[in-house]
């Protein structure tokens, strides 16, 4: 074989190598643009957890899918719906006098109906969260917020979660909630009426604050 011909079967290997490389990272891009897509501010808490290793978060969230993106949550009877909504709108109303025992009412009344709804049992947290990322994910974080501040035992005042963060976190929560009693996977339904869901307005707790009344 002449050296031109060995120049050229060189040049021809770098080509497609260069080709190949070049088509593998964009899949790759893709990839992770799907997740963000479909993960939104998950996709970067993932991120943050995974100490900026944007492979590891994807391998992550990835699992995730495969995992839990065939569930198909339960229907919900009107009795329960009705049931959940009041024991909501205690929960609010409770916080003006008992903050921590609204907060941990709040996450109780998560973790069970989102295992009414089909996801994973309320025992088994890490995985129900996992599953709820899969099918909430804009809401999520409210569900691992208020149950950070539900388990906050801290012994000094001082490292507790305040009243104004308790706060924060059933507004954010309240919000997955809502996803989770509606009609529709997303929750529109619930933001649509949230009256239908509380039976009346709560004046224990706003998005503006905690009211007193």
């Amino acid at each position: 074989m002449s050296t031109v011909m060995i120049i050229v079967l060189i040049v021809v290997v770098v080509v497609l190598a260069a080709a190949a490389f070049a088509m593998l990272s964009r899949r790759r891009q893709n990839g992770g643009g799907s997740l963000k897509r479909r993960f939104g501010p998950e996709y970067d808490h993932a991120v943050a957890r995974h100490d900026g290793d944007t492979k590891a978060a994807e391998r992550d969230l990835n699992e995730r899918v495969k995992r839990h993106g065939s569930l198909r949550p339960h229907p919900l009877d009107p009795a329960t719906r009705l049931q959940y909504s009041d024991r909501w709108t205690l929960a609010q109303e409770r916080f003006v006098d008992s903050p921590r025992e609204a907060v941990a009412e709040a996450d109780r009344l998560i973790a069970e109906l989102a295992a009414v709804r089909g996801f994973p049992d309320a025992g088994h947290y890490e995985d129900q969260l996992d599953a709820l990322s899969v099918h909430h994910s804009t809401h999520v974080h409210g569900f691992r917020r208020v149950h950070r501040a539900a388990l906050d035992t801290t012994g000094s005042e001082e490292g507790r979660a305040g009243t104004e963060e308790m706060r924060a976190a059933m507004v954010e929560a309240r919000e997955l909630f809502d996803a989770l009693i509606a009609d529709e996977p997303d929750g529109h339904s619930a933001t649509r009426s949230g009256k239908h869901l509380t039976g009346k307005r709560s004046h224990g707790i706003t998005g503006r604050g905690v009211q007193h009344g």
